[in-house]
């Protein structure tokens, strides 16, 4: 009876262990997807932000399926963002078709921009308020628009662009996030832990396509901002931040080449977007485990992982200093895409809401979807393609 007692106390606690173990550290999932599926993703996302361009040029930015509304509500350095990311699918697929919709809200910053002395910037039409984020990313989506398709008429406009950028750039390398209409000048006292990355990354581009005009200078001294400075000065926990801009500009300069004190950076980026992917395939929607760990983060923040994992292994790719990590970079990569697709509402469970045309191909998080989410989804999906399939070949 005492042996028999004991038995079944212990099988009673290596039940319980085992229990604990799958609540508090739950087993690493990664679905198992192909270059295919990456690319059916993405453009079930292209697809999406094409039917939501409005006829004012804006695109939906948010739907809630819960009360099935839309929210009167804007970001133009999401907008911004948005078109980027339709040129950057043209450009890494090879597929143009989505530049027509792109155009359309290009024409839309256009329209809004704000014009001082030799430069542009991207206004937003309700507040007057002019930011750093939004015209980098204007620029960004202008140059990948060139690669694609190798036209030139917008290269003055990109110049102009740029030279705000350089407008809001301090001694130091790092930005400032507003220019003041009402003062002429930036406003000193504000910066962005995203729009000093998505500057460093324009004038990334600025110098590939445009060699011999300066723009390497700047981007340097971004560089080496981030890489040296930026989470002590602007005072960030648990350093590096997790920045997928900053990870876009490393790769553009990939063959400049980046400096060592660049490089150690570049891995530390590694290490923490892969870190966050890890812990990413750890989640569910299982009770227990969404109670301890958080449920699945939005894809808003999700592709951001996915994104600056493709750029980091890009770099890695031609960058013998980081030969070693290669491997795990693709592996968390091919990871992190793997639960986007997984979690991208599909047309067949699209038609289950009250609006299945704002459902399909979005991804969702307490029944909200962004069109930054599909934004960063579709970056880091066509990208995650694009690596994989050359990977097969």
């Amino acid at each position: 009876m005492v042996l028999r007692g004991l038995a079944l106390t212990l099988a009673t606690w290596a039940i319980g262990a085992l229990l604990l173990r799958a609540t508090l550290v739950p087993a690493h999932q990664c679905p198992d997807y192909d270059p295919d599926a990456f690319e059916a993703s993405a453009q079930a996302s292209v697809a999406w932000i094409e039917r939501s361009l409005q006829p004012d040029g804006r695109y939906v930015y948010e739907y809630n399926a819960a009360t099935d509304s839309y929210p009167d509500d804007y970001n133009e350095v999401r907008h911004a963002g948005v078109t980027m990311s339709l040129y950057q699918y043209a450009a890494e697929s090879g597929d143009t078709g989505p530049i027509e919709t792109a155009d359309i809200a290009l024409q839309r910053m256009i329209d809004i921009s704000f014009e001082h002395g030799d430069w542009l910037a991207i206004q937003n039409p309700e507040n007057r308020t002019v930011k750093l984020g939004s015209t980098s990313l204007a620029l960004a989506g202008l140059a990948l628009r060139r690669h694609a398709t190798g036209d030139d008429q917008y290269d003055e406009l990109m110049r102009r662009y740029g030279r705000f950028i350089l407008e809001m750039q301090r001694p130091d390398g790092s930005f400032l996030n507003y220019w003041l209409p009402n003062t002429g000048a930036p406003d000193p006292t504000v910066t962005s832990k995203y729009a000093t990355g998505e500057a460093f990354w324009a004038l990334a581009l600025m110098h590939n396509l445009f060699p011999g005009e300066g723009w390497d200078v700047p981007a340097i001294a971004v560089a080496d901002y981030l890489a040296l400075h930026r989470d002590e000065v602007e005072q960030f926990e648990f350093p590096p931040w997790a920045d997928q801009w900053a990870a876009y500009g490393l790769s553009e300069m990939r063959t400049w080449p980046i400096s060592d004190v660049q490089a150690d950076y570049a891995r530390s980026l590694a290490e923490r977007f892969g870190f966050l992917i890890r812990v990413e395939s750890q989640r569910s929607d299982a009770l227990l485990v969404e109670e301890i760990h958080g449920g699945p983060t939005r894809a808003a923040g999700h592709g951001t992982w996915v994104e600056g994992l493709t750029s980091l292994y890009r770099l890695a790719a031609v960058d013998d200093r980081l030969a070693d990590i290669r491997s795990d970079l693709r592996d968390r990569i091919d990871c992190g895409a793997g639960m986007l697709v997984d979690r991208q509402v599909t047309s067949d469970a699209a038609a289950t809401y009250d609006d299945p045309s704002v459902a399909e191909g979005a991804w969702f998080s307490n029944n909200v979807t962004r069109m930054d989410d599909q934004q960063h989804a579709l970056s880091g999906l066509i990208r995650a393609a694009v690596i994989a399939r050359k990977e097969l070949e």
